[in-house]
């Protein structure tokens, strides 16, 4: 059975610290070669892999096999043969070469009785050996999430977003990465997936983030070269999109067909096209709708008033919160959900007004696309159940076309985590043997 080197996994195996004593003061200097102290005895690659994501339903043959070999393995080649509409042949072949490469496994102990020889024997994912890494990088906490093969996810945990210069700030979550997925030593990582806002060129790894302070940041370079593993760097917004289309078990065997919007609102507001299974990602990185008017009163940093995003985002509808006496300076805006669950009527009607604001938008915009299907994610949603139907009672008012139901994510307050694991995750559903090529290259 195939099985890329170990040395991609010696960082994970070496590094054992706790994220309570990690040192992330000291930065990563050279990822072609001097270290951090704190990464033991492993060097960096030479050579930094940053690949595309990939955010779609791939038809080639090997990604429909191990797809629905995640999703409904173990299964027998008759089944999946039906499921992804290959020929049993062509699907004996997909089967060979994955487990050739060590991306399924098969399970003799499932086969039926009376059955003869190996084609009837069941086979599923070899999820147990393998392991990705994702990084969210929010403008107030980065999650850190480890996930199997199969899209589960193994663990994860947040720290605070460093400030500071995007060097010194990447090096800190590149550690902090390490040390949590060392808890998985026995478990060869294969990827490392970044997702964050701004403006993202996924072929180099590149960002711009306004927010944090960054200009031509070197994510994928200082992430993958800090972990060894190759890596992909994607807008938030548009793998939360991704994550709806690839890790909900609903859509195996789909052809998702049609347009999906997602919007999301947290921190930060954003949108994301889905075209009959694909994420569209620009190739000058997603569009913005931070600054779209609202007609509020809310100064916006760009120096206009009313923007979305200064009015609906989670430190706009704090800041509004204390300056009406709800909440002391310094609040979460989980305290203001609090209160609105404990009867204050300031604080619902704050949060009812931020998911009018969001229904309106979420209207026009859906005019604006006339998508098949809208999806809304984010703890602007999630987070405080009770706005949902005012979002809804907006949207419909403001919708000029036939009345469609607008649809909540099922990642819940989730929707980081699964948009972190599912770009550590593209490029091996979109070409899982190229992947594992890459992975032990």
């Amino acid at each position: 059975m195939y099985r890329p080197p170990t040395s991609v996994g010696l960082l994970l195996r070496t590094n054992t610290v706790s994220l309570a004593t990690l040192p992330i003061s000291s930065p990563i200097t050279d990822l072609r070669g001097s270290h951090s102290a704190s990464y033991g005895r492993f060097s960096p690659r030479s050579r930094v892999q940053v690949v595309a994501p990939d955010l779609r339903i791939a038809e080639i043959p090997a990604a429909s096999v191990l797809r629905v070999a995640s999703v409904e393995g173990p299964i027998s080649r008759d089944t999946a043969a039906r499921a992804t509409g290959l020929s049993i042949a062509t699907v004996n072949r997909q089967v060979s070469a994955l487990l050739g490469a060590g991306l399924l496994r098969e399970r003799a102990d499932l086969t039926a009785a009376g059955a003869i020889g190996r084609p009837r024997v069941p086979f599923e994912v070899n999820h147990e050996p393998y392991a990705t890494i994702g990084i969210h990088i929010g403008a107030l906490v980065t999650g850190i999430v480890v996930s199997d093969l199969r899209g589960r996810i193994l663990g994860a945990v947040e720290i605070p977003t460093p400030g500071g210069p995007a060097p010194e700030a990447l090096a800190m979550i590149t550690r902090s990465a390490g040390s949590f997925a060392a808890r998985w030593h026995r478990r060869t990582p294969l990827w490392v997936g970044v997702a964050l806002g701004g403006r993202v060129d996924g072929s180099t790894g590149i960002v711009d983030h306004p927010r944090l302070g960054w200009e031509n940041a070197a994510v994928g370079p200082i992430v993958g070269g800090g972990l060894g593993l190759p890596v992909s760097v994607s807008g938030h917004v548009e793998a939360m999109a991704g994550s709806e289309l690839l890790l909900t078990p609903a859509r195996a065997g789909t052809s998702a067909e049609g347009t999906s919007l997602y919007f999301y609102a947290r921190e930060t507001a954003g949108i994301a096209l889905t075209i009959d299974g694909r994420v569209h990602t620009p190739s000058t990185g997603p569009g913005s709708i931070a600054h779209l008017p609202t007609g509020s009163n809310a100064r916006c940093e760009c120096g206009n008033r009313g923007c979305l995003e200064a009015t609906v985002s989670d430190r706009a509808v704090v800041a509004a919160a204390v300056e009406r006496g709800v909440l002391e300076p310094g609040s979460s805006t989980s305290a203001l959900y609090q209160a609105g669950h404990d009867g204050s009527a300031t604080a619902r009607e704050i949060l009812v007004e931020r998911a009018q604001v969001l229904g309106r938008t979420i209207g026009l915009l859906r005019d604006l696309f006339n998508p098949d299907r809208v999806v809304l994610g984010g703890q602007a949603f999630t987070a405080y159940p009770a706005g949902v139907p005012h979002v809804s009672e907006a949207f419909g008012r403001t919708s000029t076309l036939p009345r469609k139901d607008i649809g909540i994510s099922g990642f819940g307050n989730k929707v980081q985590v699964f948009a972190a694991a599912v770009v550590s995750l593209s490029s091996i559903y979109a070409d899982p043997l190229a992947s594992m090529r890459r992975a032990a290259a």
